[in-house]
């Protein structure tokens, strides 16, 4: 795909159904390709409600794949067991 969604830097309760409108407008927009790209980068602050969006877009049809993230995305992957989204270079010691 050449262009990315690019989470906000909230990604938490508070944005949940802003962020999932915006998505899922994304989505449906996408044109073709392997599968979606999102970038965390930007993620400064995340919770549970925020991890679930993308859980759930994982049902989709189209698969996804994070192509950056955020030290702070990174941690909440870790903490919920969720680093099967996470790129091998943000597993090793000292990634963010």
């Amino acid at each position: 795909m050449g262009e990315r969604f690019e989470l906000p830097s909230e990604l938490n309760i508070y944005s949940a159904m802003e962020t999932r409108d915006a998505l899922l407008a994304w989505v449906q927009g996408a044109q073709g390709g392997e599968h979606l790209e999102i970038s965390a980068r930007e993620v400064a602050e995340v919770d549970g409600s925020g991890l679930q969006l993308l859980a759930s877009l994982s049902h989709g049809q189209t698969p996804w794949r994070l192509v950056d993230a955020s030290a702070a995305f990174v941690d909440a992957c870790r903490i919920l067991g969720l680093t099967q989204w996470l790129a091998p270079r943000y597993l090793e010691v000292g990634a963010p």
